[in-house]
Formats: C-alpha cells, sequence, structure tokens
C-alpha cells in the first residue's frame, strides 16, 4: 500500500494546541530568569494590552482563569512590585488592577523575549507561507468564535468564562 499523500485532518486540532503550548514554553523558559512564571507574564501582557483598567473579575475573564486562581498570582504580582490593585472608582464591593511604574522594563523585556523568539522560530519560513498560515489560522478562530445554535448549550454568541468578551492577544512572540 502507497503511503497517503492526504493531510490528516484529524490531527489538526492538536497540531495548533501543541505548537501554542511548545511556543508557551519555550517564552516561559526565557522569561523564568527574570522571575515570571507563565502564569506571571500572561497576566501582565493582559494588563499591558488591555483597552480599559480591569477589574479583577475581567482580568481574570481576559487570562481564562477562575478568580482565585488569578488572586494568588496578583498577590506575587504586587509582592514583585509590579502591579498595583486599588477600589474601583465605579463600584466599592471590586478592584481594579493597575500596572505600577516598576512594571514597564519588564512588561519591554517581555515583549522583546517573544520577539527574539518569534524570529527564531520563523526565521526560515516564506513570507508567503506565513502569510497563508495566518490567514488560515484567522478563519479557524473566526469558525471556532461562533457557538452553532444547533450545538448543545449553544446560543448565537461565543462565549468565554460564561461572557461574551473576546480574549485579549498574548505577546506577539506567541
Amino acid at each position: 500500500m502507497a503511503p497517503s499523500t492526504e493531510f490528516d485532518v484529524e490531527k489538526i486540532g492538536q497540531s495548533l494546541a501543541g505548537t501554542a503550548r511548545t511556543w508557551r514554553n519555550k517564552l516561559d523558559q526565557r522569561l523564568r530568569p527574570l522571575g515570571l512564571s507563565q502564569s506571571k507574564w500572561t497576566a501582565l501582557v493582559h494588563l499591558a494590552t488591555a483597552e480599559t483598567t480591569p477589574t479583577q473579575r475581567e482580568l481574570a475573564a481576559l487570562v481564562g482563569i477562575e478568580e482565585p486562581t488569578l488572586a494568588g498570582i496578583l498577590d506575587r504580582l504586587q509582592s514583585d512590585g509590579w502591579i498595583e490593585r486599588k477600589e474601583s472608582a465605579t463600584d466599592r464591593r471590586c478592584k481594579t488592577v493597575h500596572l505600577s511604574r516598576d512594571a514597564k522594563p519588564v512588561i519591554e523585556k517581555i515583549y522583546s523575549t517573544a520577539r527574539e523568539l518569534r524570529h527564531e522560530l520563523i526565521a526560515d519560513i516564506p513570507s508567503d507561507d506565513l502569510q497563508i498560515c495566518m490567514a488560515v489560522l484567522a478563519r479557524i478562530r473566526e469558525r471556532a468564535e461562533i457557538v452553532s445554535t444547533n450545538a448543545p448549550g449553544g446560543g448565537p454568541t461565543a462565549k468565554r468564562n460564561g461572557k461574551n468578551k473576546a480574549r485579549v492577544p498574548p505577546p506577539e512572540g506567541e
């Protein structure tokens, strides 16, 4: 029997997830000497890219984790001097999360490290291939964000952590 030249579509999800996980782990290894775990640098990047100052609850939704998990991460980030939590001006029941002045050089290092890694990983891939890859990934993501009304528990909008919110992208190096 001749080997199949057909693309094995059954492995695409596994390939996407594996690539993202490996890329994230490589970035994590490079940021670890700065005292940054994946959970810390992910939270910092989401704070740096947020359009408005998020509450702890909103930040947990952006990061895609539960609030109690985020609280521990924020405790460590605050202890490191990289964030501040303040009473919300509009709702005294919650706190907003702010980057401190000390976070700026750390954020810049996260982005420069991510940029270096990205350049290493895609260095020999032709630009045309990367453009096709990005277009295909965008189409897959668009479809994945739409929950079919025919699916069990589905509805007309995509939901993340029970909210109709889009996730803020990770640093460009990911």
